[in-house]
């Protein structure tokens, strides 16, 4: 069974650092783009950052650069968003995203062929 696991959320004050994993099983995503989404209830799940597997290219939404590093782990097969100088507005449930196919990048939600479940980021004032 092909599916992302994210993990690495939680409460943290605001200021303060968090790293989020995504992890996939049941098949490699050597040629995938991979991305991290949020979403807070009642709005859109909203980009956060990007990386293409096969380039190691990587972009960021305008809100987090700066603050926000995606990285990737091929021998683990794990994508990775460090969170710096956390901001209350960061209060999310965090997902991770597959692109549809190889060679897919992913910038939206549409462009998302397979999710992992969410973790929930919480930042407090």
């Amino acid at each position: 069974q092909v599916q992302l696991v994210e993990s690495g959320g939680g409460l943290v004050q605001a200021g303060g650092s968090l790293r989020l994993s995504c992890t996939a099983s049941g098949r490699t995503f050597t040629f995938y783009a991979l991305a991290w989404f949020r979403q807070v209830p009642g709005k859109e799940r909203e980009f956060v950052a990007t990386i293409n597997w096969w380039s190691d290219a990587a972009y960021k939404s305008d809100s987090v650069k700066g603050r926000f590093t995606i990285s990737r782990d091929n021998t683990k097969n794990t994508v990775y968003l460090q969170m710096t100088n956390l901001e209350p507005e960061d209060t999310a449930v965090y997902y991770c995203g597959a692109g549809r196919g190889p060679y897919s990048t992913v910038f939206s939600s549409e462009s998302v062929g397979l999710w992992g479940q969410g973790t929930q980021v919480t930042v407090s004032s």
